[in-house]
């Protein structure tokens, strides 16, 4: 009698309750692993919270395979059973499922809105599938996912715009895409996911094409010592244009066509009077704490002064009304639930107001500067030629005749200097040979005539040497 009170008072006991021929029934746990089992078998105990159905010959996971609802269900194994067919309304009456694991099967799709009933799901194996298409709304309602496994499949191209948005699986912390036939990963898109997720980002065995922003960016994870870049550097592979051999990724700083370049932690540009935000982008989830430390060694606590610092509540570092003083390498000290870590910041703040291409603008004003003063010297050298005398010109020459015109310019608009009444040079002969002016010799002077009457009569006779004479040895600039 007593071994019958404990019979029914086990939940195995009764007989709606029992466990399932060929299986192994302990406590809430049912395991029917290695079963050669066909179809899951019914009726599931209500109290069942673990179900292992794994290595067996389910191919098909129809609506109808849990009648009955099962409230207590968190894990469900069916792993190695050549399950090529899931049905959308296949997880209807296991709402509280946390754990599921579909991987080493035959799956090659996951249709649209394939998980949505498993609100509460954290756990999704789907490694070792045939898998080449994924509906990007198949993890819809999956807010508390943490970990995707989606490795060793077809996947030529994921939804990363899943991660991007951050709307439909926030809590992700693990993605495992490695062993697909990734081609090509979005860099840009990559970089902008929180670096919590990228520490868990499995891009390795994939026929990537070599990139330098896929360089820079596993770069950086290997010096912050990611480890999904730091535990697979040789799986990180990719092929150079024009080659058809494998080249570790980690490897293009300086190699030849692309010539990559390490970057920098992180490094943002800016402008005086500008406002800039420096976000400390922290691999560590749940963090504890964390405070910035200023180029001055001075720890921000909250509002700097007069509140041109502000510690934002996520975490990032505000700088408002830039001055030149703010520039400089910024830490973000974070303490993490394991360990610790510094997030290094440079920020460069420009000496100019203006945004635009300064450079540009600078060197065209220097460059029309410089035509303006080089038009204002030739001007100066052709009309404004000193004299070689130290007190004036030579003494006025005598008037030409009105009929000579081999001495006077042809291309003068200006009229000959008009003679003053001072004093000439001592060294200035009239009619003698000497030189002229500039130093240039002059094999005879202009012969003196005698002065006319009348209105024409202060009409002179031009220098032969002048500048304006067509016969003249220097150059005419026009």
């Amino acid at each position: 009698s007593l071994l019958l009170a404990l019979s029914l008072l086990s939940p195995w006991g009764s007989a709606a309750g029992s466990c399932p021929p060929r299986c192994v029934c302990a406590s809430n746990l049912l395991s029917c692993s290695q079963a050669n089992l066909t179809v899951v078998p019914t009726p599931l105990p209500r109290f069942t919270a673990v179900l292992d159905l794994s290595h067996n010959n389910v191919t098909r996971l129809r609506a109808d395979w849990a009648p009955a609802r099962l409230p207590h269900l968190h894990a469900l194994l069916l792993s190695h059973n050549g399950l090529a067919f899931v049905s959308t309304e296949a997880f209807t009456h296991v709402p509280r499922l946390r754990h599921l694991d579909l991987s080493s099967n035959r799956l090659r799709t996951l249709d649209e809105n394939l998980f949505s009933d498993l609100s509460e799901l954290e756990v999704l194996l789907l490694y070792n599938n045939e898998i080449t298409t994924v509906d990007r709304t198949a993890f819809e309602n999956l807010g508390r996912l943490r970990k995707l496994y989606l490795g060793q499949n077809r996947i030529a191209r994921f939804p990363l715009e899943l991660l991007r948005e951050g709307t439909r699986l926030p809590q992700l912390a693990l993605l495992d895409l490695s062993a697909n036939r990734l081609r090509a990963v979005p860099a840009g898109e990559l970089q902008a996911l929180p670096a919590w997720l990228r520490d868990r980002l499995y891009l390795h065995n994939n026929p990537l094409g070599c990139d330098c922003l896929l360089f820079q960016l596993l770069d950086r994870g290997r010096r912050r010592h990611l480890s999904a870049v730091e535990d697979f550097q040789d799986e990180l592979r990719c092929f150079l244009p024009g080659s058809s051999a494998l080249t570790k990724i980690l490897d293009l700083a300086g190699k030849q066509p692309l010539n990559c370049s390490k970057a920098r932690e992180a490094v943002l540009e800016a402008h005086l009077g500008d406002t800039v935000t420096l976000g400390c982008d922290s691999r560590w989830q749940g963090v504890r704490s964390r405070h910035w430390v200023t180029p001055g060694g001075e720890r921000v606590l909250g509002d700097g002064g007069n509140g041109s610092v502000v510690l934002l509540a996520n975490g990032s570092l505000q700088l408002r009304a830039l001055r030149p003083e703010d520039g400089g390498i910024y830490s973000c000290w974070v303490a993490g639930p394991l360990l610790n870590e510094t997030v290094y910041v440079e920020l460069l703040v420009h000496n100019f107001t203006l945004h635009g291409p300064h450079d540009t603008l600078n060197t065209a004003y220097t460059t029309l500067v410089g035509c303006i003063l080089s038009v204002v010297l030739v001007l100066i050298y052709l009309y404004l030629t000193p004299c070689r005398c130290c007190c004036c010109r030579g003494a006025e020459k005598p008037p030409a005749p009105r009929d000579d015109s081999i001495n006077s310019s042809v291309l003068s608009t200006t009229p000959n200097h008009a003679g003053g009444t001072g004093e000439p040079c001592g060294s200035h002969i009239a009619s003698g040979a000497g030189t002229g002016q500039n130093g240039r010799f002059r094999g005879g002077g202009t012969p003196q005539l005698p002065a006319r009457q009348g209105p024409k009569a202060q009409r002179k006779v031009s220098d032969p040497d002048s500048v304006s004479s067509v016969f003249s040895d220097t150059p005419i600039v026009v």
